[in-house]
């Protein structure tokens, strides 16, 4: 019974679930999306930046939060001079039933310092991860967008040194 039960919430999750196709969106502009910071506030996407330029770091896993990390002490260590959001972009109803839990996990896991920075979507969770692909869904997408929304650098292969230099000479050319 256990066994049939596990195996019929595993079915509903991975049916709640859309699989989209990785694609580059340098030169696209962010579709307006809706989230809320673990502050509580509800922000909307690209409007919210008003600094020239804003770094995402969007994750669709759990999993995604290994690379998230290794993106922000590799920034952290090059001084990087940039505004940093981390998004986790949830797709489906069952997470967005139990977004209270999920966020009060993230909250436990996360300085209070830092809830201003994280900016969880859940209605459009699917939004973003059809306007970048969510193949690979453990690797961050690194994105960095200026104040119009646009989007001048995407990356989505993992963390390495090179795209952290890549992604910091685009913030220096500012």
């Amino acid at each position: 019974m256990r066994l049939l039960t596990l195996l019929a919430i595993t079915l509903f999750i991975s049916a709640c679930s859309t699989s989209h196709q990785n694609q580059s969106v340098v030169g696209n502009t962010l579709p307006v999306m809706m989230g809320e910071t673990l502050e509580k506030q509800t922000v909307e996407m690209p409007t919210m930046f008003s600094d020239p330029l804003t770094l995402l770091l969007i994750g669709y896993k759990q999993d995604s939060q290994f690379d998230i990390d290794r993106w922000l002490i590799g920034l952290d260590m090059t001084k990087t001079e940039v505004s940093v959001f981390e998004v986790p972009a949830i797709q489906g109803m069952f997470p967005r039933m139990f977004s209270t839990q999920i966020n009060d996990g993230m909250r436990r896991g996360i300085p209070k310092e830092l809830w201003k920075g994280v900016i969880t979507l859940y209605a459009d969770g699917d939004a973003m991860q059809a306007f970048t692909g969510n193949e690979n869904g453990n690797n961050a997408r690194v994105m960095l967008v200026n104040n119009q929304g646009k989007v001048m650098y995407f990356y989505d292969r993992g963390f390495s040194v090179s795209s952290l230099n890549d992604v910091r000479d685009l913030i220096n050319r500012k």
